[in-house]
Order: C-alpha cells, then sequence, then structure tokens
C-alpha cells in the first residue's frame, strides 16, 4: 500500500501558531477538518482567555469569596484537568500562580460539579491558563478530528506541544525530536503528545507556586503522556521540582515519562516505556 499524502494546515491562535499535518486521500475534505479544528480552537480562546474580556477566566477574576459563577463546558472541563494536575503534582502546577504577584497566597477555589460552577473561597482568582491551555486545545482537536473520520494526524502548538493520533500507514509513527526540529534525540509517536518547557528562549518565566519565585530546577524538560493537557502541565512541573520530588510525582501513573536535559542527551525519568527511537525520521 503506498504512503498517503500528509496535508499541513496553519492558523495563528493563543499568541502562538499551530500546525496540523493530517495523512488522507483528498485534500479538500482534509482541508475542512482542519478549518474545523482551528476554529474550535479559536473558540476556545475566546473561552480560556485572560486577555479576552468577555472570557470566562476574565469574568471569574470578578468573584468575591463566596460567590460562584457558571462556566461554558471547556471552560470547566480545562479548569477540571488543571485542578487534578496541581493535586498529582503537589502544587508544582498551578493554574494561578501569577496570583503570587498580587496577592499574599494563593487563592482558593472548588470546581462544583452538579452546577457546572466555580466558587471563589478565597482571594481574587486570577487564572493564568498559559501552561494548559495549548495542550486542552490540542486533545479537543484530536476529538474532532476523528470525528471528522481523520484518526492519523500530527498536531503542534507553537513548538513545545505535540499530539500524535494514528500513524499514516506503513510507518511506525510520527517523528518527534526533543527540542528543536534538528534535535538527534527523536522517538516515533502514535496516541502520545509531548511537551516541553525551558528557560532557553523566554528566560526564568516560569514561577514556583509555592514560593512564588522564579523556577530553576531544570533547563529544559519534557514529557510524554497520554494527552497534551497533561504533557503540558507536567513539563511545567518538571521546572519547579526536584528530583526526588519529580520521580514521586510520575510514579503515579504509568502514562508518564519526563526527559531532563543533561550535557550529553536527555535523561529519562518515570514508569512509561519509552516509544521506539526515530533515528534518520523527521516530522517534527
Amino acid at each position: 500500500m503506498p504512503m498517503a499524502e500528509i496535508h499541513q494546515f496553519n492558523h495563528a491562535a493563543m499568541a502562538t501558531h499551530f500546525q496540523a499535518r493530517i495523512a488522507g486521500e483528498g485534500r479538500a475534505y482534509v482541508a475542512q477538518a482542519a478549518q474545523a479544528a482551528f476554529d474550535l480552537v479559536d473558540t476556545l480562546e475566546s473561552r480560556l482567555s485572560r486577555f479576552r474580556i468577555d472570557s470566562d477566566i476574565v469574568r471569574i477574576a470578578a468573584l468575591e469569596p463566596g460567590e460562584k459563577m457558571r462556566l461554558s463546558e471547556p471552560a470547566f472541563a480545562c479548569l477540571q484537568i488543571a485542578k487534578g494536575m496541581d493535586e498529582a503534582t503537589h502544587g508544582a502546577f498551578c493554574p494561578t500562580p501569577g496570583a503570587l504577584k498580587t496577592q499574599a497566597s494563593l487563592p482558593h477555589w472548588n470546581l462544583l460539579r452538579d452546577e457546572h460552577s466555580i466558587l471563589c473561597i478565597k482571594g481574587r482568582l486570577e487564572f493564568d491558563l498559559g501552561a494548559i491551555g495549548k495542550g486542552f486545545a490540542l486533545d479537543r482537536m484530536a476529538e474532532l478530528l476523528r470525528q471528522w473520520d481523520c484518526p492519523s494526524f500530527l498536531l503542534v502548538a507553537g513548538g513545545s506541544s505535540i499530539l500524535a493520533g494514528d500513524p499514516p500507514p506503513n510507518v511506525l509513527g510520527w517523528s518527534c525530536g526533543l527540542g528543536e526540529d534538528n534535535a538527534s534525540e527523536r522517538f516515533f509517536l502514535t496516541h502520545a503528545s509531548l511537551s516541553g518547557s525551558g528557560v532557553a528562549v523566554k528566560g526564568a518565566h516560569i514561577l514556583d507556586p509555592r514560593t512564588g519565585r522564579p523556577a530553576l530546577r531544570q533547563d529544559r524538560a519534557w514529557v510524554l503522556a497520554d494527552t497534551a493537557s497533561e504533557s503540558d502541565a507536567l513539563s511545567t512541573a518538571c521546572m519547579v521540582l526536584s528530583e526526588p520530588e519529580l520521580t514521586e510525582v510520575l510514579d503515579q501513573n504509568d502514562t508518564w515519562l519526563a526527559f531532563l536535559e543533561t550535557d550529553q542527551s536527555a535523561r529519562s525519568i518515570g514508569r512509561r516505556v519509552p516509544p521506539i527511537a526515530a533515528y534518520g525520521h523527521r516530522d517534527r
């Protein structure tokens, strides 16, 4: 069977660049599917951005302690994942780290599942979903592409978040590297996400939510997980946690694997079996 053609589409959203590579016949149909996925990203941005005055995230910040607000479905779902990752990482990943710049302590909040609402318990709910929002968008894009019967895809957000679906025909997976396009360490990814965090591009921009100070544990780190939401959140946590703390977090889940940059190569930590190496192959 010949290899299916891989169609590439690009879109600007969430202050970054999204790319969809979809394997399949018939570019016209695949292009419609990609556009539907990008339209979904735009909708998610309107709900999750702290820079959109009518977004759920901005309106949440106006809540006083004891007040609650009904959320849109994507905002509730994203915050639910964020809260779970906050708990799983013992606070190393936090959706409100910037609050420590304006408040003495992190705000307290809870989600009311039956009411699809958020309750402000203490402080001002200053959410910043930048460390999970792109991953959440990739997960939702993947769901939609599968509904369009386009299951073979590689989705990229900003170069730091990657989500792979089915592999193209007759290929082990999508070749993805740890770092830049010319990265020497590469893997074949299928049904998995790879996210990276570091200080090389933006400097010490990641805050330790536990102290409010820049997180300087690692220069660069990558995380492999089943979903892009998880890998995004965990790659941020890698920058905050000490190695013993990180090992404890990763041991909770055998679908998580971290790669920490060293002088010679990236060293892996976690129970997940590493994907097949993709030497000489390149998709991302």
